[in-house]
């Protein structure tokens, strides 16, 4: 039997308690079961499940910042379950994201269909000031409600830039609504099309420089081309690829403070491991950028110092 399959079922299959207990970690990791609003494919509520057990096979020691992140303490918590109807859900993902929040660990959430974002970032805007919202997607998100709710997925964004008034950045944007289209300009945000994007690294600093001192980030996987990750609710031809979202996220990272972050709408298929594998990675990935200043070397040769 395979080494990974006797690891602790958390993410990144930590198995040193010093590194994955509550009291110690820096980051908690916070999976979410929800698909109450979905449109078109299913399977995002065991999204976060699926995610955490793929990470159990990941390396923990990543080469471009030549360091090992879990080694700062990463918690995962238990599985916040579905609630009905959404204005229930997102009143009980309010209370639990201030409660986490309130601790000063780093919450990463991961879901979860991308309408769980909204109650999370609410929570960050009211703890931290002068706070942005850096958001990765094939989708604007900008409808006011959708399907009869403002609870929606295909709302959040309009939650962010509507409600909360935050200064938002979104890239690798390739469907919206002529109803979107018509609000772009009424709202504090600016889109990077993937059509503008893809395949060309020159706008990282830019769409960064677009953004406060304090950052939110949401990625919605499907941000990233289906031929990556075909597994996501509302997939969109002509998306970002891997180094493209890495050299952003690295970027932002040492551009900017990163205060909290989730990645949402991986969908859950049987025997499709491998987009589940690229969302952890991916997470893991952003969160060794993250800390890269506050990680120990392990060959001393980081690529790079935050600015």
């Amino acid at each position: 039997m395979s080494e990974s399959a006797h690891l602790p079922v958390n993410f990144g299959g930590i198995a040193e308690e010093e590194f994955s207990s509550f009291d110690r970690a820096r980051v908690l990791v916070w999976p979410v079961s929800y698909e109450g609003t979905v449109s078109y494919g299913t399977g995002t509520g065991r999204g976060a499940e699926a995610i955490i057990e793929a990470s159990r096979n990941m390396e923990l020691y990543d080469e471009e910042t030549d360091a090992e992140v879990y080694r700062l303490g990463i918690h995962t918590l238990d599985v916040t379950p579905p609630a009905e109807p959404p204005e229930a859900m997102m009143k009980g993902l309010l209370a639990k994201a201030r409660e986490l929040v309130a601790t000063d660990k780093f919450v990463c959430m991961i879901g979860g269909e991308h309408s769980v974002s909204a109650p999370v970032i609410r929570a960050h805007a009211e703890k931290y000031e002068n706070l942005s919202v850096l958001q990765i997607d094939a989708h604007a998100d900008l409808r006011d409600t959708y399907d009869g709710t403002p609870h929606s997925h295909a709302s959040i964004m309009a939650r962010v830039t509507r409600d909360l008034k935050l200064p938002s950045v979104q890239v690798g944007i390739r469907s919206i609504s002529a109803e979107e289209a018509r609000a772009i300009d009424t709202l504090p945000t600016r889109i990077f099309w993937a059509k503008d994007i893809v395949g060309r690294t020159d706008w990282w600093d830019e769409a960064v420089e677009g953004l406060t001192e304090n950052v939110y980030l949401t990625v919605d996987i499907d941000g990233l081309d289906p031929s990556l990750v075909a597994q996501t609710g509302t997939p969109e031809p002509g998306g970002l690829g891997w180094y493209e979202v890495i050299g952003l996220i690295r970027t932002l990272a040492r551009k900017r403070r990163v205060v909290g972050m989730d990645l949402t709408e991986y969908s859950y298929v049987e025997g499709f491991d491998a987009s589940a594998f690229l969302c952890a990675k991916l997470i893991y990935k952003s969160l060794a950028f993250i800390f890269e200043d506050r990680t120990e070397r392990v060959r001393g040769k980081s690529q790079g110092a935050r600015v």
